[in-house]
């Protein structure tokens, strides 16, 4: 399981990430995280869901209601904007850097 500090600063990449392959829904985000962690990361609706909201305030992503057919209720659909896209750009740049002294501690001889 990883960790939900670990899980929480990394909620923006991820969220920007699966957006830029299509837009997508609340629970289907939620789903494709624990599918890609191997159900080591766990998202809840009640910590995806203000992020969703502040990841739309600040630009990054848009949403619209969609009504998929009569016998069902509308989901709010999300998707990212260029702006978002310009934002996953800067977020994959400081993982990586993260990732590569991540990669140097760890390779430290110890004496």
């Amino acid at each position: 399981m990883i960790s939900k500090n670990l899980t929480a600063a990394s909620t923006k990449p991820i969220i920007l990430g699966i957006l830029k392959q299509g837009s997508s829904y609340g629970y289907l985000i939620i789903k494709k995280i624990k599918e890609m962690s191997g159900g080591k990361m766990k998202y809840s609706d009640g910590m995806l869901y203000p992020v969703l909201h502040r990841l739309e305030k600040e630009g990054f992503i848009q949403s619209n209601w969609v009504m998929e057919d009569d016998s069902t209720r509308p989901r709010k659909y999300y998707e990212i904007t260029a702006k978002g896209k310009e934002e996953l750009l800067v977020e994959q740049k400081q993982w990586q850097q993260v990732n590569a002294v991540l990669d140097q501690v760890w390779s430290l001889k110890t004496t």
